[in-house]
């Protein structure tokens, strides 16, 4: 008689039990949704890295790594810093000083080899020689 007046979430005579159910799916949902949400985080300076097309993509990456496997923020900030700012490339004029004399020196090369400083001499066959006598 009283059955009626018990709320929905105490167990049924049968043994079912819906709150535990309800609990298991919604903990296990929450689960999930944290963890996109922790990883999309924590891929948020690549991909501000790879929409601006940076530099040091790859040095942002492995910041973003290190972040998310040792759970320092200061790699992740870090990152978020790097990406943030472009630095400036100090290779570029190291590589274009490179690739002049590099050039220079395939220049002076090719005009070794086009100028005829050595006469080939014919070589003589032995052969010929004794045709002749």
């Amino acid at each position: 008689m009283a059955s009626g007046h018990v709320p929905s979430y105490i167990v049924a005579a049968d043994g079912s039990d819906f709150l535990l159910g309800f609990m298991a799916v919604f903990t296990i949902g929450l689960i999930l949704l944290i963890g996109v949400g922790y990883f999309t985080l924590h891929a948020l300076p690549e991909r501000m890295a790879h929409k601006s097309n940076h530099s040091q993509f790859q040095l942002v990456g492995i910041l973003a790594l290190l972040a998310l496997f040792t759970h320092n923020n200061v790699f992740w900030v870090a990152a978020v810093l790097v990406a943030g700012f472009q630095l400036p490339d100090l290779a570029a004029p190291l590589r274009a000083i490179a690739d002049a004399i590099r050039a220079r020196g395939a220049d002076s090369e090719r005009q070794d080899d086009a100028s005829p400083e050595t006469v080939a001499e014919p070589h003589s066959h032995p052969a010929a020689a004794t045709e002749g006598h």
